[in-house]
């Protein structure tokens, strides 16, 4: 790269992060718009038997103290909260990719999850070592990217259908990216949740990566109506505000923290940068209920996303 075109990104870099979203918002006027109702703890979860509840962590494949604490935080959180499954947001593993990297990253601190039949998918991460997507207990179907699909609600009668889709971050080609449009535009589920390591929204230290990353990917998120977005890679917690119909939320701290890592932006609606995290998701009808919980146990965010009737 040429010093005049690296200059040429560095501003297009800063000129992004001073827009909120590098899209047409008058092309999203139509979508649905979600109603965020923030500190709505009346109910805390809405807790419905026939709700789908899920995990989501990021960034906690450390071998530390601490990132075994949060592990078996979220399985005393589970015994609240029996969610069925756990999105990883990836650096699922920053050891060597060998047998024994997974062992005492992954399978030692999560065996009371693993031993109660929870579900982990793995996103991958710039810190993954080899194939991880060939790793069974990841359920990568031996893919870089991929999607899967459950039910909120009793089906078939009165069942939401809810698509998720795994994307790699690290490596988004052509042939990924268009597998995506393909995806989101096939999709007939009421609720659509995209999640990979590298945010395109951040206020952390990755603010401006984040926004050249928003080119790539914001415009096919909006176009087809995606409900929830989760990164990780930066070692905080974030809520955005809504991006043209789309939530963005950074749950990157679950094995480390950056302490002190997060900058005030036009964007953020709630950061938390003091201690490990996680997050706890209900789906129950036109509602995603949401919660983030630090290692000790303490709630540092909760509220309810609400689907809205499209604006005429």
């Amino acid at each position: 790269m040429t010093l005049r075109q690296a200059r040429a990104a560095l501003l297009c870099a800063v000129w992004l992060l001073a827009i909120p979203a590098c899209t047409d918002r008058n092309r999203s006027a139509a979508f649905n718009t979600p109603q965020v109702v923030v500190g709505n703890d009346e109910p805390p979860l809405a807790l419905r038997p026939i709700s789908l509840k899920f995990a989501v962590i990021g960034d906690s494949g450390r071998w530390s103290r601490a990132q075994r604490e949060t592990a078996a935080q979220l399985a005393v959180q589970r015994d609240r909260f029996p969610f069925k499954f756990v999105l990883m947001l990836g650096d699922n593993n920053y050891g060597d990719g060998s047998p024994e990297s997974y062992k005492v990253r992954f399978e030692e601190p999560f065996k009371p999850l693993l031993d109660a039949d929870v579900t982990f998918y793995a996103a991958r991460g710039n810190h993954d070592v080899g194939p991880q997507w060939n790793y069974p207990l990841f359920n990568m179907g031996g893919q870089r990217y991929y999607t899967f699909a459950r039910e909120a609600g009793l089906p078939p009668l009165a069942g939401d259908r809810v698509q998720f889709v795994a994307l790699d971050s690290v490596n988004l080609d052509d042939g990924q990216l268009s597998w995506l449009d393909r995806q989101l535009s096939e999709s007939k589920a009421e609720w659509k949740i995209v999640f990979f390591h590298h945010p395109i929204y951040s206020s952390g230290r990755y603010a401006m990566s984040s926004a050249a990353r928003r080119l790539t990917l914001e415009r096919v998120l909006i176009e087809h109506q995606v409900d929830a977005v989760f990164a990780g890679h930066e070692h905080v917690y974030e809520r955005m505000a809504p991006q043209a119909g789309v939530m963005h939320f950074v749950v990157g701290a679950s094995g480390s923290v950056r302490v002190g890592d997060l900058q005030p932006s036009s964007y953020q609606a709630k950061g938390y940068d003091r201690d490990l995290s996680f997050m706890l998701i209900e789906i129950a009808g036109d509602a995603m209920y949401f919660r983030a919980v630090n290692r000790v146990g303490e709630m540092i965010d909760r509220g309810k996303i609400v689907k809205t009737k499209p604006s005429l």
